[in-house]
């Protein structure tokens, strides 16, 4: 189990380096495409909104096929169409790219959580999802804060063939482990497409989990492309601080990994939830607030923090709603996140250009706040006798 689960923390800490990479040099792409930096920001969703299309197809591959062979064809193709990004001329270039990036990108991060939810009980489950966001979050780090680095000293263009080239290094790593995973053969059968979401979404806690995830997307990760942008409004241009700024989320995210085991223990998983959500709105008021940039960074911190409270938990839900199809779980979970994330920045866009990102930013305050108080009232799981009940 530990040898598995160290692979897949490796896996996906090198496939999410580019997850966040492109928001900082977004005034850059911008400059040099000759588009606006809302049209710029577009990136984002044109990376998001594939990734959430292809994920009912990618999960029921993966159930139906061999979990570490979708992932390493998927590792291959994010690499190639990454590196290609660094040399597109065009801003319809780089988005048909970003398009195919994006579909591919989807059947890495939800299938690794989907190979440990196979192998950890789900009473380690928890904890063995915290190491794998542990991963994630450090990718996430490293990525929009290198990418901002990287910006500076040779410009957008570097940052795709950086992540590019560590994401084909990784998957040249990672083949050998991915043939000594023992995964159980399966009949690829399209006629259990139907019956394994039927499966999911007839669980009364698929709704809530869906659902959270997709408002959490919206208006908390639908402000990321846009933080470079507000910075330089307020003074700032440099992209190598909007990248610090937004790397403030991923130390949150660390931070709660460590903590993560010793917070269900003494505080619970209810509480937590609830916690999360009102964390979250509110360090939206404060982003609406336009404060000095190392401010900002605190902020983040302390938003990726609370993000994880609520987000964590949910995922935990998720490898529960039917076990026999763990795969298309995890993807229905990504489909519904990822929407959100490819449809925040168009909410943001339309608050930049027409009533302003403060009203959007509040909006979404109210939002997460209430989304966190609905899933600790409405979120169970049967708990064995001998197990203490969550909080």
């Amino acid at each position: 189990m530990g040898r598995v689960l160290n692979l897949m923390a490796f896996v996906i800490f090198a496939t999410t380096l580019f997850m966040r990479s492109v928001d900082p040099v977004i005034p850059q792409i911008a400059q040099s495409l000759q588009v606006s930096p809302t049209t710029a920001a577009l990136l984002s969703t044109g990376f998001t909104l594939p990734y959430a299309l292809v994920q009912p197809v990618l999960g029921a591959l993966a159930d139906m096929f061999s979990k570490t062979r979708l992932i390493a064809l998927c590792m291959l193709i994010v690499g190639v169409t990454t590196l290609a990004c660094g040399l597109g001329t065009t801003f319809e270039t780089l988005m048909v790219l970003r398009v195919i990036a994006g579909i591919t990108a989807g059947g890495i991060f939800p299938i690794a959580l989907a190979v440990a939810g196979d192998r950890v009980p789900v009473q380690q489950r928890q904890v063995a999802i915290g190491r794998l966001l542990f991963a994630a979050m450090t990718g996430n780090l490293l990525g929009a804060s290198g990418a901002g680095v990287i910006g500076d000293l040779v410009g957008w263009r570097g940052v795709f063939f950086v992540t590019g080239a560590i994401d084909l290094v990784a998957l040249t790593v990672a083949i050998p482990g991915f043939r000594s995973i023992d995964e159980k053969p399966c009949r690829f059968d399209l006629a259990t497409l139907i019956p394994n979401y039927r499966a999911i979404f007839s669980n009364p806690m698929a709704k809530y989990c869906f659902g959270a995830v997709f408002i959490e997307a919206i208006f908390l990760f639908g402000v990321f492309p846009y933080m470079a942008v507000l910075l330089e409004e307020a003074g700032e241009p440099r992209a190598s601080i909007a990248g610090v700024v937004i790397s403030g989320f991923a130390i949150g995210g660390v931070i709660y990994t460590f903590m993560v085991a010793w917070l269900l223990a003494y505080i619970g998983e209810r509480r937590l939830m609830a916690t999360g959500g009102m964390v979250m709105g509110f360090c939206l008021i404060v982003v609406a607030l336009r404060l000095p940039w190392p401010a900002e960074f605190v902020n983040f911190m302390l938003l990726g923090f609370g993000f994880y409270l609520l987000h964590g938990y949910i995922q935990v839900y998720v490898t529960e709603l039917a076990p026999a199809a763990r795969g298309s779980a995890a993807a229905a979970h990504s489909f519904f996140f990822f929407l959100g994330q490819a449809i925040g920045p168009v909410v943001y866009g339309i608050g930049l250009n027409g009533v302003g990102v403060t009203p959007v930013l509040l909006v979404g305050a109210v939002a997460l706040t209430a989304t966190g108080w609905i899933c600790a009232l409405r979120l169970r799981r049967h708990i064995p006798a001998t197990q203490p009940r969550p909080r």
